[in-house]
């Protein structure tokens, strides 16, 4: 199979049809072997209803629907573990992105062996106060933490090689960091593509401001994990010695001045008075307790394979 088409969803009755015409026409006059994969993150409209009835109609077309609502990530997460194709095609469901994008980003990743192509959104159709500017800042930072140089790293319009996505794990809010995922996975030519953004035609964003809270926190935590995920002491336990060993010879140099001036008959107060002390007690136990958890943390990676956070109520054609 050449191409897998994964398009998470929630609530685009209106827009699933029109949208499934526009790939179809694309593939078929580019003669491709494809697949489409909806994922449907628990809609509350009737998108189910409308997948099904183009499952019935084309047998390219395969879906997955949730339980309830898990977020965008974990829609990906599954639609990548169900991918066949050599190259996997990501895009929204609210036509907004172009399907006649594909060809191109197909030989982007064929032709010229690209590991990961990312859709570029130049001139953008958003909101700019509440899509724009924050999207500009993530850019930014991502592009600070994570030595990759993409102007729009959450641009849903994406080209994968199938081994790329089956090699990285996405769960929380993390799919506006992909290429930093793939990067971290050891796959390095990762590359972008300017595609054309168009305005919405049906629905509502799905954008709110938890999302911006939510995403510079996951933007903290996969920088932290690409350093010191896979090896939490090295974190946790040094950082932890170093707390220890400066409470310990603070208060080793405590006892010593104190036993020093009694020996001496030296007016002195007591331990229990001095201010260094506490500060040394605090620091050890820190210390103690920062080192214990990068141990826990190590036996926490080598015992407890990777788990699903999503619950997948039902599959048509997979």
């Amino acid at each position: 199979m050449d191409i897998s088409v994964v398009i998470p969803l929630l609530n685009e009755e209106e827009s699933l049809q029109e949208l499934y015409d526009w790939i179809a026409k694309v593939m078929q006059s580019n003669h491709f072997l494809y697949e489409v994969i909806f994922i449907d993150d628990g809609s509350t409209d009737t998108s189910w209803k409308v997948i099904q009835g183009l499952v019935e109609k084309n047998q390219e077309v395969k879906a997955i629907r949730f339980q309830r609502n898990y977020g965008k990530s974990q829609a990906l997460d599954a639609g990548f573990a169900e991918a066949k194709g050599a190259v996997v095609i990501t895009m929204d469901a609210d036509l907004q992105d172009n399907p006649d994008e594909i060809p191109e980003l197909y030989d982007l990743i064929i032709k010229e062996n690209f590991d990961l192509i990312s859709g570029w959104k130049k001139k953008r159709y958003d909101n700019v106060l509440t899509k724009n500017i924050p999207s500009k800042l993530y850019n930014w930072a991502a592009r600070k933490t994570s030595g990759l140089q993409l102007n729009d790293f959450n641009c849903g319009l994406k080209a994968y090689k199938n081994e790329v996505v089956k090699a990285i794990k996405v769960s929380g809010e993390m799919h506006r960091y992909i290429p930093i995922l793939a990067k971290n996975e050891g796959y390095s030519k990762i590359g972008e593509k300017v595609v054309k953004h168009q305005a919405r035609i049906y629905g509502v964003t799905k954008f709110g401001v938890d999302r911006f809270i939510n995403g510079l926190l996951d933007l903290i935590t996969i920088s932290f994990l690409s350093k010191f995920g896979k090896r939490p002491m090295h974190f946790f336990g040094l950082w932890g010695s170093l707390m220890f060993l400066f409470g310990f010879t603070t208060a080793f140099y405590i006892g010593v001045i104190k036993l020093y001036r009694v020996y001496a008959k030296i007016k002195t107060i007591l331990v229990t008075d001095n201010p260094w002390f506490y500060i040394a007690l605090t620091s050890m136990i820190l210390g103690t307790l920062l080192f214990l958890s990068g141990f826990l943390g190590e036996l926490i990676i080598k015992s407890n394979p990777l788990q699903k956070h999503y619950k997948i109520k039902e599959k048509i054609n997979l």
